[in-house]
């Protein structure tokens, strides 16, 4: 009974031992349990066999780490030695260098202000020189020696030369020289749309460069000059061709932006300002039909008054004249007069308003529509200005009102319709009071001999 009670000990020791046994051992299965208790001691007697090794081997890798640890120390304590050694000499350097930099500032004395000076002066020079028109005729180099220059001086280990210094006062003098001269010289100048030529510069001061009658700018990042990509006003193009073809010493106009290349705030609003056709194109669909309109009438006007002139001219000749010319109103409202000549008065009265009344309606063609179109335009170009106030409050109702621009174009349609339809309306209504005032006149004349026809009948009568 006291086996039995054993057993269950027995079984659970003897499969965690069998956890823990290698793999390649063969196990046999105990039948009884004297077996079992064989089986129990030889895996105790293997494991206690197993255990000694690694305790074996656990005591040789602790003396071996021992060993290393010891090593490691000597190690970190000789470098604590060179740390301290380290330390006290960069105190000694320190306090050596502190004594050599007084020194050296108690023998520089005043030139420490001299190289202040001469730094911010070589700095501000490159940056000046970096973007001015003269970089394309000196050449791009003279930035980077001033820039060395700069950065040298910014340390105080070297100084600056005497030859740097006089080559820092030369270039600053070759500008200011350059500031008041008008120079021509062969360069290399980009277009617009990206091809390089050669092409002769004219550079005026620090204001401005031409070539061939084109104003150009100076693009840094490529070290050379491009054709702006609009050029101003006709008139300062002009003046630019004069400078390129003036001979030396001559004195001609040109147009300068006095702002120069670093600002160039005047040239570019000339370049901004839009043209007669730009703005034109600004008015739109409103704006064309004004413009068509109002050069009809215009024309028709121009036309009739050459009309109504040459038949005044006839008129006037007919006049002084006894014979009838049927070639003219005059000579037919006469020709009218001496065929019913012999009639009552009555009958004469009326045949000659009858030939005044046939000559009316060639003399006052398209004088009606002259009107009508100096009426009509100024009615176009208020329709224009609705029409664009309701493009700007559509911007404004879709963006707000953060960015003027998107509300510009609804204000421009706005206004230059308004202006083009009265640039109509004025001349248009000029033009009608002329060829209305000429074609008075000529039915005045008609009337006026159609009466002395009158008058002679009643006397002769």
């Amino acid at each position: 009974m006291k086996n039995l009670n054993i057993l269950p000990f027995f079984l659970v020791f003897s499969l965690v031992s069998s956890l823990f046994a290698q793999d390649d051992v063969v196990v046999e299965e105990p039948t009884t349990v004297e077996a079992l208790l064989s089986l129990v001691k030889e895996g105790k007697t293997r494991e206690q066999s197993e255990n000694a090794d690694r305790e074996k081997k656990f005591l040789s890798n602790k003396n071996k780490q021992a060993s290393i640890l010891a090593a490691e120390k000597r190690e970190l304590a000789r470098q604590e030695k060179i740390a301290d050694k380290l330390e006290a000499d960069y105190k000694k350097n320190e306090e050596t260098l502190r004594v050599k930099e007084e020194a050296y500032k108690k023998e520089l004395g005043s030139l420490v202000e001299l190289f202040g000076h001469l730094q911010s002066s070589a700095g501000e020079a490159a940056v000046q020189f970096g973007g001015s028109l003269t970089s394309a005729q000196f050449g791009v180099e003279r930035v980077a020696f001033l820039n060395d220059l700069t950065g040298k001086m910014s340390e105080t280990t070297e100084l600056p030369t005497i030859r740097e210094i006089e080559g820092l006062w030369y270039e600053l003098q070759r500008e200011m020289v350059a500031s008041g001269q008008v120079a021509s010289f062969n360069t290399m100048v980009s277009d617009t749309d990206g091809t390089t030529s050669e092409c002769n510069v004219v550079r005026v001061g620090l204001f401005n460069a031409v070539c061939d009658g084109k104003y150009l700018e100076y693009s840094a990042t490529k070290g050379q000059y491009a054709f702006l990509p609009r050029q101003p006003a006709g008139r300062f193009t002009k003046t630019a061709k004069n400078i390129a073809s003036s001979p030396s010493g001559e004195q001609v106009k040109f147009g300068i932006d006095p702002t120069g290349p670093t600002g160039g705030s005047l040239l570019a609003n000339l370049i901004q300002t839009p043209s007669l056709v730009e703005r034109a194109q600004q008015g739109r669909e409103v704006g064309y039909a004004i413009i068509a309109v109002g050069t009809i009438g215009i024309l028709i006007a121009i036309y009739k008054l050459i009309e109504l002139a040459g038949v005044a001219r006839a008129v006037k000749n007919q006049a002084s004249s006894k014979a009838a010319d049927p070639r003219n109103p005059l000579g037919r409202v006469l020709k009218v007069g001496q065929d019913n000549f012999e009639k009552d008065i009555d009958t004469l009265e009326l045949k000659l308003a009858e030939a005044i009344m046939a000559e009316r309606p060639a003399i006052e063609r398209w004088i009606g529509a002259v009107r009508i179109i100096s009426v009509v335009a100024p009615l176009a170009g208020l329709l224009g200005t609705v029409t664009g106030m309701i493009v700007t409050f559509q911007m404004i109702t879709l963006y707000g009102t953060g960015d003027p621009k998107l509300m510009a174009g609804g204000i421009s349609q706005a206004l230059v319709t308004t202006v083009l339809g009265l640039l109509v309306a004025i001349p248009t209504t000029l033009l009608h009071s002329f060829t209305a005032s000429s074609a008075r006149g000529i039915i005045s004349t008609l009337e006026e001999q159609s009466t002395g026809i009158l008058a002679e009948h009643s006397e002769a009568k």
